[in-house]
């Protein structure tokens, strides 16, 4: 856990240093600060209101101990282990079989899973994956996500608004040095945003690694997770989420959309085949 930690603060530091790179080839300073104040700003809505929007989004229903006996009892049970409060629990109308965590910190948040995993999944499996969900909560993954989200836009801000400048006369602000040659300033407007969204997509599957472990010592049961996210996999596959949105599949504990190429290649999960072996070697490290 503690490199996954280390990684996701190197992978951040990345992003930043982009920012700045661009900025040097930007106008001075304040055209990177514009663009950086208008992605936080955007992202930090986002941020605030996220919840409410992707439950509603997928038709989420909140329910109650009486609706959902042994859902909330096995949230209940976590929270009280992992010193969280207890969250909002939604079910989503759809039998691909699935959960995600939201809300912008622990006392706002929601969990919510679909009702195809809920026919799915034993308990025990099912623990194991609401543990992962609470772990993201723990984790403060959804900060981090934001926080990335908001240097991966700035960049790509940055990337265009220098496209636009130099279609229309010039780099204003930077010396003839700094502003480089034409393949250098191809480079940026080009590799800058992809680098950003591979940084970013990397954080990502960092933090599912780290909810994984939180998960498996959470409950003592890291080869229940094992077993749970080969279950949805193969469930995924057999019956995908056809309501599924790109912009909010990092949420999920499985890709809920059909695997293709593109889809593999920018996926936001580590592939369920290396999530099962750290898992198996952190069962073996457990006995």
């Amino acid at each position: 856990m503690f490199l996954n930690s280390v990684k996701t603060v190197i992978l951040m530091a990345a992003l930043t240093a982009l920012v700045i790179v661009i900025g040097g080839y930007f106008g001075g300073n304040q055209g990177m600060f514009i663009a950086f104040i208008f992605a936080l700003m955007m992202n930090l809505i986002s941020f605030w209101f996220s919840d409410k929007i992707i439950l509603a989004m997928y038709r989420a229903q909140e329910v109650s101990r009486n609706q959902a006996p042994q859902l909330y009892s096995i949230v209940e049970r976590l929270t009280s282990q992992a010193g969280l409060p207890m969250p909002k629990i939604y079910i989503i109308p759809s039998r691909s079989p699935n959960a995600f965590a939201t809300g912008r910190s622990a006392p706002h948040a929601a969990v919510a899973v679909t009702q195809g995993i809920l026919s799915l999944l034993d308990e025990e499996e099912l623990e194991a994956v609401l543990a992962h969900e609470l772990s993201h909560i723990r984790n403060r993954d959804i900060l981090i996500a934001t926080i990335a989200a908001v240097l991966a836009g700035a960049i790509t801000m940055l990337a265009n608004m220098l496209r636009w400048t130099a279609m229309f006369g010039g780099l204003g602000g930077g010396s003839e040095e700094r502003r480089g040659g034409g393949l250098e300033l191809l480079a940026l407007l080009i590799l800058a945003p992809i680098a950003a969204l591979l940084i970013q997509l990397a954080i990502s599957r960092s933090r599912e690694y780290m909810a994984d472990e939180s998960s498996a010592r959470l409950t003592s049961r890291p080869l229940a997770l094992a077993s749970a996210l080969r279950r949805l996999e193969a469930g995924v596959a057999a019956r995908p989420m056809v309501e599924a949105n790109p912009s909010t599949a990092h949420l999920f504990i499985v890709n809920p959309m059909r695997e293709s190429f593109l889809v593999n290649l920018f996926s936001t999960h580590p592939s369920v085949g290396r999530r099962v072996a750290r898992l198996e070697k952190l069962a073996r490290e457990m006995r």
